[in-house]
């Protein structure tokens, strides 16, 4: 999605900590055990009972061929297709290829390309065949890479249930640049996103929870909380002015205000957190046809895989090569009536300030094609799903995991075929 350049589009406001409270202490929620999962009072489409006890427990076990040709599996198989509800065992994977930096997108514990694409990247990157189904040696590899629960239980703070919160973020770009913050709408949507979850989810697990409320106990996926501000230790700050234009930028957006703390979440656990990863990405690969981002190492290795929408008929993504030139955290986007995107209307420039609503997300990654960047988006269950305006879009929690491993100066590389 085209923007102004890096310096006008950083904007580490206090509003953008309203989108990620401090988060209270989670703990795990439920045990292992080998007969989690029971099997649900719904005749009509039967499965395993959704509890964090079954979630992690939830073990693989290839299926059986039935003697006389397998009749009664196939219909098994394609009941269980049909299922679209979440499903222990499809949680579990998902939480454990999140950990890895293997992304199966918005965590759902449904069967998906999104999660079938993620197996397969993370299969080849451990030696093994690529496989977009479960089997046995590639669950073994995903379930001995971590021994902590896949899903810990969380108590909603003070912080969290009073927001503030968007009313209504509206359809239309150059309305929004009237709000003064992209806000989440609500905690449900703050709270799935910051764990990694489609809203679903959040729902399927804490059914009867008052997610509103502090003091309300919920289980949630297991992985890194979402911060949505500056990481702690970054030093990507504005040096060059003249990279930017100061008129394009709101009265709010004059720089980083280095007077105020950041007020991002904390962990989950009670060790110290530092939000600073080993810059380990030197080369990222834009594949356009299976929708996908690829980060490598130096030396070769692929150290992360995330799902994305990349460009549209319209606006169509780059080819060739690029440069990554810096990263904006909490980025304002800035529009010009030269995109001529569709649906908007007026011819004149605006400005939509910071917060995970933003249309770029939480993240701009700049690179050397002018007006073209890989982000963060508003709407993570749909990525990979659907189109972008031209830009590389990401869920919020796969860009800023990208953008704070990811070196100055690599290289991006966009895969026609």
């Amino acid at each position: 999605m085209p923007h102004l350049p890096l310096p006008s589009a950083v904007a580490l406001m206090a509003l953008v900590c309203l989108a990620a409270p401090n988060a209270a202490v989670a703990k795990p929620a439920g045990s292992t055990s080998s007969e989690a999962g029971k099997t649900s009072s719904d005749k009509d489409a039967p499965g395993e009972a959704l509890t964090a006890e079954a979630i992690n427990g939830a073990t693989f076990t290839a299926p059986e061929t039935p003697e006389g040709g397998g009749k009664k599996e196939s219909k098994k198989a394609r009941a269980k297709q049909k299922d679209k509800r979440p499903q222990p065992l499809l949680v579990k994977v998902q939480v454990l290829l999140d950990r890895a930096h293997f992304s199966p997108g918005a965590i759902d514990g449904r069967d998906g390309e999104n999660m079938r694409n993620a197996l397969s990247a993370y299969a080849v990157a451990q030696g093994l065949p690529p496989a977009q189904t479960l089997n046995q040696e590639l669950f073994d590899k995903l379930a001995a890479s971590s021994a902590d629960p896949v899903v810990v239980s969380y108590t909603i703070t003070e912080s969290d249930a009073a927001g503030p919160f968007a009313e209504k973020i509206p359809a239309k770009m150059e309305e929004q640049a009237d709000l003064e913050a992209m806000s989440y709408t609500n905690p449900r949507e703050m709270l799935a996103e910051r764990f990694h979850m489609s809203r679903d989810l959040l729902t399927a697990l804490n059914p009867d929870a008052a997610l509103d409320k502090a003091g309300t106990t919920i289980t949630v996926a297991a992985v890194p909380p979402l911060e949505t501000g500056k990481p702690a230790k970054d030093e990507a700050k504005p040096k060059n002015k003249s990279e930017g234009k100061p008129e394009d930028k709101p009265d709010a957006d004059k720089g980083t205000d280095t007077s105020k703390k950041d007020a991002a979440p904390k962990s989950n656990d009670t060790s110290k957190k530092d939000d600073t990863p080993k810059k380990d990405i030197a080369r990222v690969e834009v594949d356009k046809v299976t929708r996908h981002v690829r980060g490598f190492g130096e030396d070769g290795t692929l150290r992360a895989y995330y799902p994305a929408s990349i460009g549209s008929a319209e606006k169509p993504a780059p080819s060739g090569e690029a440069k990554v030139k810096g990263v904006a955290f909490a980025p304002v986007y800035t529009y010009n009536p030269k995109y001529a995107f569709k649906g908007v209307k007026t011819n004149k420039t605006f400005s939509i300030r910071p917060g995970p609503n933003n249309p770029v997300g939480i993240v701009w990654i700049d690179l050397s094609i002018p007006s073209y960047g890989i982000h963060g988006t508003p709407e993570p269950e749909k990525v990979g799903k659907t189109e972008s305006h031209g830009c590389i879009r990401l869920t919020n929690w796969d860009a800023r995991d990208l953008a704070t491993r990811i070196e100055r100066g690599a290289k991006v590389v966009f895969k026609d075929e």
